[in-house]
């Protein structure tokens, strides 16, 4: 099973960074926040077999090559970006964006710059999925639901009962870790507006 990792480490940094006009080094603290949020965000929409198979469907108008090998920024659509972070989030996606840039220590990264990634990164995010669950990466498409591979993704296995509290506090550094990020307040936000906790 594939990570996140995998996706942040072939993002195109550079060139997502010129684009944002933010340095590399904000861009993948920023995105290294951003990407495991995104996915607890769909994962939050698999909480019953009729909402799993909506989001797979909505997921099938993603299933291209994007997010397949060299990933090309200039390929993104950012106006659908800016939809699926509607989706995603509704109204709450200004308070997502700041708990993300809270969660993130390089000072650089406010929520303005959040803001301006996460309709670059949606997309990618979507057909990095679709990509795994189709089997597009290589091999056969990956056994389970569509929940089973987002919480593998979020580093929970298909075990991710715990919900997104606990899967967000385990990404985003809190749960039972003791460091310092434990008081950034982004896990209960989520956990509140995805239904969570």
């Amino acid at each position: 099973m594939a990570d996140l990792n995998d996706l942040l480490n072939r993002l195109p940094i550079d060139d997502i960074a010129k684009q944002v006009r933010a340095s590399p080094d904000e861009v993948r603290a920023a995105a290294a926040a951003a990407l495991p949020t995104m996915v607890a965000g769909l994962a939050a929409q698999t909480g019953d077999e009729a909402s799993s198979e909506k989001l797979a469907g909505a997921l099938a108008e993603h299933d291209n090559d994007l997010a397949q090998g060299d990933i090309d920024v200039t390929q993104v659509d950012t106006a659908d970006g800016q939809k699926i972070v509607g989706k995603l989030f509704g109204d709450q996606a200004d308070t997502v964006a700041q708990g993300i840039s809270g969660a993130v220590p390089a000072a650089g990264v406010d929520q303005g710059l959040v803001k301006k990634l996460l309709p670059i990164l949606a997309p990618i995010v979507l057909s990095y999925v679709m990509g795994q669950f189709t089997g597009k990466k290589g091999g056969a498409p990956a056994s389970g639901g569509l929940g089973d591979i987002l919480g593998g993704l979020l580093g929970g296995g298909s075990g991710h009962s715990g919900g997104l509290g606990d899967i967000l506090g385990s990404v985003l550094g809190g749960g039972t870790k003791g460091t310092a990020k434990n008081d950034n307040p982004l896990g209960s936000i989520l956990g509140s507006i995805l239904g969570g906790k």
